[in-house]
């Protein structure tokens, strides 16, 4: 890898970095996306929905993420000279500033992301007997041992990118066996007369619309991760494997998150599911099999969100790292240790993990409100890219001599577009506004990168976006501030 200089630009070193290979790729995909998320997937599918609810959800989600899928094979193959994945698509689309906010919010989505999962890994140990005092993962013990794990993640990391991720592959590997055992017995448990009791949910639950809009920040928050290839890219053997990567972490994905929370259904009613403790899938096993189940459950949670961990600190550094390299972010988040590890990114990015692990000791935040509010923050980074998908499509730029492949990718990337403005909708105005409180101080680190390089800081049009970013952000803090607003 290249070292930097102050001023962002590579300069050559003697050595390059060992590259990554399809299977380092695609276990960075898989395991980002089967995470603690699948773990806790009846319960919080099943909420605020009943099963038929949740198959529409469900097919919704297939539909729409597979676009997003392709879409991100597509930009992998069609603009291989895009570095940075999410980030570097937007940027490349609609400028600096809106390359900026796709960055900033990928990445506070990645690192709330992994407080939740500090959160969720503790809450399982507490299911242990001697280890009840862990709690829900948010008390003073729990945030703690957190917190030490924190640290000794960053520490790997800074050895260097290549080794953590085979670390990956291994954790990747085994976490699988608990899943698949899973769903072996739970398929044995199941009952369809379970499954179909209040198929289309209690009247408490609202209109079939109503339980399908709830699903969504659920089925998007499983599949954050879909783009982990795409944001290794620069780091890729063959640009040619980011694609492959991405479709084999997604075929593998989608058919374990649909068994897991679909099965489910024939073991427990809606409601019983949705009064359990995550990881639900611990309550599930339990009442398939005994008390084995939950303890081999949590023990399938603590391996996966370990490796998790990993993949999610490495994909929240690299975006502020390739952010600071190129100049959309401050320069000295672009700046390599002599091990190619991105020290300074990885560093703000695991002091603000610290600082919302002691936040959560003192709000209670809970694993669900973490991880919807990790989800609100990367919409608008997953609209960009579809819609940079649209717009190369109907340019033809990058399809010289494959003009006939432009009419499907342009299929492709205006259904992603479509799915990405639901997923809006679906969200509400709560968790938008909430995301502006996050996304409006990010100005600040945009204005001293546009100054470090004696830029302009904005266009016209940029400005304006800028204010509406911060003056939500203002009528959400105030509405926080007052009671208003809660998280």
């Amino acid at each position: 890898m290249t070292e930097l200089v102050q001023d962002g630009a590579p300069a050559a070193t003697g050595s390059a970095e060992p590259k990554l290979k399809l299977g380092a790729l695609t276990a960075l995909v898989v395991s980002a996306l089967i995470a603690a998320g699948i773990f806790s997937l009846p319960q919080n599918m099943a909420a605020s929905a009943g099963a038929g609810a949740i198959i529409i959800g469900w097919a919704i989600t297939f539909v729409g993420m597979l676009m997003l899928a392709f879409v991100f094979q597509t930009l992998a193959n069609r603009k291989p000279d895009v570095e940075g994945g999410v980030y570097g698509y937007a940027r490349a689309g609609f400028g600096p500033y809106m390359g900026f906010n796709s960055a900033w919010g990928y990445w506070i989505s990645a690192w709330i992301g992994n407080v939740s999962y500090y959160v969720v890994i503790f809450s399982a140990f507490s299911s242990f007997a001697g280890l009840e005092f862990f709690g829900e993962g948010n008390t003073l013990p729990a945030i703690l041992c957190s917190s030490i794990l924190l640290w000794a993640y960053h520490f790997l990391i800074c050895r260097g990118i290549q080794g953590a991720a085979m670390i990956n592959i291994v954790t990747t590997i085994a976490k699988l066996i608990p899943l698949g055992l899973f769903l072996v017995l739970v398929f044995v448990a199941f009952k369809i007369e379970t499954f179909q009791l209040d198929f289309w949910g209690r009247p408490e639950l609202g209109s079939i619309l109503d339980q399908v809009k709830s699903t969504m920040l659920v089925t998007t928050w499983v599949f954050i991760g879909i783009e982990g290839a795409s944001i290794f890219s620069s780091r890729a053997e063959k640009m040619a494997d980011v694609g492959k990567a991405t479709m084999i972490g997604f075929a593998l994905s989608i058919m374990m998150f649909v068994a897991v929370s679909l099965l489910s259904l024939g073991v427990l009613s809606q409601p019983e599911l949705a009064a359990l403790k995550n990881p639900s899938t611990a309550g599930v096993l339990k009442a398939a099999v005994g008390d084995w189940g939950a303890t081999l459950m949590n023990a399938g949670l603590i391996i996966s969100v370990g490796g998790a961990l990993l993949a999610w600190t490495l994909l929240a550094a690299e975006v502020p790292y390739l952010a600071g390299k190129d100049g959309t972010m401050p320069a000295f988040l672009g700046k390599t240790n002599a091990k190619g590890a991105p020290v300074n990114a990885l560093l703000l990015t695991n002091g603000l993990v610290q600082l919302f692990l002691i936040i959560t000791l003192f709000n209670g935040s809970a694993y669900l409100d973490l991880l919807l509010l990790a989800t609100s923050m990367i919409l608008i980074p997953y609209l960009l890219c579809a819609l940079y998908a649209v717009m190369i499509a109907v340019r033809k730029d990058g399809y010289q001599g494959a003009d006939g492949a432009a009419g499907k990718d342009l299929a492709i990337g205006v259904l992603a577009s479509v799915y990405g403005c639901w997923l809006l909708y679906a969200a509400g105005p709560k968790y938008l506004l909430l995301s502006m409180v996050l996304y409006a101080p990010g100005i600040l680190f945009y204005v001293k990168a546009r100054t470090e390089q004696k830029l302009a800081v904005f266009t016209r049009n940029e400005m304006v976006l800028a204010g509406i970013a911060v003056l939500l952000g203002l009528i959400a803090a105030w509405q926080l501030a007052t009671g208003a607003l809660t998280i």
